[in-house]
């Protein structure tokens, strides 16, 4: 009988008889467990060969993903709007920028930002025109100016990327339109439509994307805007909004826009269209750089307005057309969304023309060669900032932003403010990019108050207010608050426009007298002592206010609350009382804030200011008196009004960029600098990581149709996972020695109770 019983666990269990065997459950698990000594090697032998292999254990991509020319990050919140004319945030323009083209772009390395060509043949020319339709020279008055023409010609064999709006039938018909009924059977994506095709992009699909700003249903957020400027912009309105109530009545869900006429905005040959705008618009020209003036081929809006379409989700939204370097050829915003490379793509060039410190930075090591460079980009979706951050210094992610978890982390301040990376991104190759946004936190002076305003009329207490406002400029440290709140991540403002705008002056030249005297190379805030000097001119020696005897009260509204913003009102409080003033804090939500500065009873507040573009106008706008907040319920929330500075602002806004132009803004920023209804407060300073096999990492702040431009190293990102991703194999060895220890005695009696059975 004991021969009979094998020695072999694995024939063992045949061995047994099949009704015994069902009412052993428990030697079922035993038996697996049980396995013999060679394949307990085979095992092991395997655990070792997938460590040292590739990829990563903990690799969230397919194998052999890495290597190639892709790029990996990250996006937190699910785009909206995919369609060019209704899409107007970040968000959803880091997407369908890489796909659209309009026909002007940012050039990638020129600062300050400079429009070059994109699909443009060359810049737009640039017409005037009186009353009477007579030609005007170029820098002719405005006021003699009723209108100014756009002309634009694109370049020649450009195509949009295979789509199926495009497939023709043998009959010279379109093959999926209409689809007819049942057309949707089993499609529920744009992949589920197999067939693809191209056609050359033409001047008339800019045209036809310009008409779709205009049409109501649309929604465009420029279409009032543009509605001020183009000439026939409205009266399309009105015409395509009657013209899509009769096609809805006839059953048409489609209205084709190549029927009517825009005025203002016309094809004049395959390759060149006209936009004519009412008088002079100079902002014009940055708005041509914007996906709402990127092309839109006809046949793919028809193509989306077929019955059943919306509700399967595939839209212009969803599945965007485009003769950019990259097509949306994943859509899952659950997941993730891909940008792939378009075989159809005309090519472009990396720049030639850069800095010196460009050159030194290998900024121009690919001038010349044709982009893009990646093959593939890949978003992850990531709604928490601890994986997000995690992945990227796994290696997963090619670049990161710092969350404020994760700011001590990675950056350590200098005794001087500067930032600097730890060492431990340092020892991991980590690179910092840093750069001033386009735009400005500042606190303003409400001009009608009469007390920080003056009193309208009397120019000695306008006088004694302006001298208050200056010693405050002087009294509250931006430095100190950015290296407290901002965590270092930003730069006192010495006017209002940030650098890089056209106008802002450096060094020297760019300081502020009013509240900075220029020491050792570098801006110095004036002494506390020449604040205080100046609040006794203003009549309040001390801070005492005469009329009461009492320290003098100023009021600050703030739409600021909670635990976290105690601090920093508290330093607010802190910085007026340097002068001996009480500032009283008024909190509200942001809708009464909002009430009180239309109503200007607001005294002092905070508020910021972002680029549409980036021209000067954008940031002397919102200090323009005819753009007053109370008066006019325009930008200017500070209610400043100065005649000079009005009258400069008139002559600059309409005015090229040049030295005459500089002149203007020199004064105006003086005018502003002496009169102080803002505290220019600082502007803010963008932080992003990269690490080493990413290049061309240089933070753009207009574009946004950068992707093309970054390089991958795939193999340097491969070595760095897999160094920086190690399995921890002891932790493995000590999990089978207790799985081996504990099932010894099971096994033993196991084998006991089968002798037994065996006897």
């Amino acid at each position: 009988m004991r021969s009979s019983v094998p020695e072999d666990g694995a024939r063992r269990r045949s061995a047994l008889p099949l009704a015994m065997a069902d009412k052993l459950p428990e030697s079922r698990t035993l038996i697996k467990i049980y396995l013999p000594r060679k394949k307990w090697v085979l095992w092991c032998l395997a655990l070792l060969l997938a460590a040292c292999g590739a990829p990563p254990w903990n690799s969230p991509y397919p194998a052999g993903e890495s290597e190639p020319a892709i790029f990996f990050s990250s996006f937190s919140e699910r785009p909206k709007f995919l369609d060019p004319a209704r899409s107007y945030s970040s968000n959803e323009w880091a997407f369908i920028s890489q796909v659209y083209e309009p026909p002007l772009q940012y050039h990638f390395l020129k600062r300050p930002y400079q429009l070059v060509p994109l699909t443009a043949a060359a810049m737009p020319v640039v017409r005037l025109f009186d009353s009477r339709g007579r030609r005007l020279p170029a820098g002719a008055d405005p006021a003699q100016v009723a209108s100014s023409e756009y002309r634009i010609r694109i370049k020649p064999h450009i195509r949009f990327q295979p789509h199926p709006a495009f497939v023709r039938s043998k009959d010279g018909g379109y093959r999926y339109w209409p689809l007819g009924a049942g057309g949707l059977e089993g499609r529920y994506t744009l992949d589920d439509f197999p067939e693809r095709d191209t056609r050359e992009l033409t001047a008339a699909d800019y045209v036809y994307q310009i008409k779709r700003l205009a049409v109501p249903a649309n929604h465009s957020p420029i279409a009032g805007l543009m509605a001020e400027h183009i000439q026939g912009f409205a009266g399309f309105a009105k015409k395509a909004r009657a013209q899509q109530e009769r096609d809805r009545a006839a059953g048409r869900l489609w209205t084709d826009l190549r029927k009517l006429d825009m005025t203002g905005v016309r094809a004049l040959d395959r390759y060149t269209y006209r936009i004519r705008l009412k008088g002079v618009y100079p902002q014009f020209i940055y708005w041509l750089a914007m996906n709402f003036f990127a092309p839109m081929p006809w046949e793919a809006e028809r193509f989306y307005a077929q019955p059943g379409m919306a509700e399967r989700n595939i839209t212009l939204n969803w599945y965007p057309v485009g003769t950019g370097p990259f097509m949306l050829t994943e859509n899952n915003p659950n997941l993730r969304m891909v940008l792939s490379r378009n075989p159809n793509f005309h090519g472009e060039a990396y720049p030639s023309e850069g800095s010196d410190a460009d050159r030194r930075a290998g900024l121009l090591d690919d001038a010349g060669k044709p982009m893009p460079f990646i093959e593939k980009a890949v978003y992850s979706l990531e709604k928490e900032a601890i994986p997000r951050w995690n992945k990227f210094l796994q290696g997963y992610y090619d670049n990161s932003g710092i969350a404020s978890d994760s700011f001590d982390q990675a950056i350590q301040i200098g005794a001087n403010g500067e930032a600097n990376l730890t060492p431990e991104m340092r020892d991991k190759g980590i690179l910092l990019d840093t750069a001033v946004e386009t735009s400005i936190f500042y606190m303003g002076f409400n001009m009608r108050d009469p007390v920080v305003g003056g009193r309208s009329g009397d120019p000695a207490d306008r006088a004694r207010a302006r001298r208050l406002r200056q010693a405050i400029a002087i009294a509250v440290d931006w430095e100190e608050y950015i290296s407290i709140f901002n965590n270092g991540r930003g730069e006192a403002a010495q006017g209002p426009l940030p650098p890089g705008i056209f106008g802002a002056r450096d060094g020297k030249a760019g300081i502020n007298p009013v509240v900075y005297r220029w020491r050792d190379g570098r801006p110095r805030r004036r002494s506390i002592e020449d604040a205080r000097q100046l609040m006794a001119e203003a009549g309040y020696a001390d801070g005492i206010d005469p009329a009461t005897g009492n320290a003098l009260i100023l009021y600050y509204d703030t739409a600021l609350s909670g635990p976290g913003s105690k601090s920093m009102l508290q330093w607010y409080v802190n910085q007026f009382k340097k002068l001996g003033i009480q500032l009283v804090v008024r909190t509200t939500d942001y809708n009464r804030f909002q009430e009180k500065m239309l109503k200007g009873t607001a005294q002092i507040f905070s508020w910021g200011w972002n680029a549409d573009y980036p021209d000067p106008e954008n940031f002397l706008f919102p200090l323009y008196g005819p753009n007053g907040k109370v008066a006019h319920h325009g930008e200017n929330a500070a209610n400043f009004s100065n005649a000079e500075f009005d009258a400069l602002f008139d002559r600059m806004k309409n005015m090229p960029s040049g030295e005459q132009r500089q002149q203007l803004i020199d004064r105006m920023v003086t005018i502003l600098r002496e009169e102080s209804p803002w505290l220019f407060g600082y502007f803010p300073k963008g932080f992003s990581l990269h690490h080493a096999w990413y290049g061309n990492a240089l933070p753009h702040l207009m574009a946004n149709n950068t992707l093309k431009y970054k390089r991958i190293d795939g193999r340097l990102r491969t070595q760095k996972q897999k160094e920086w991703n190690r399995p921890v194999l002891w932790s493995v060895w000590v999990l089978l020695i207790l799985l081996v220890v504990s099932a010894i005695p099971a096994i033993r009696d196991y084998r006991a109770r089968e002798r037994s059975r065996a006897r």
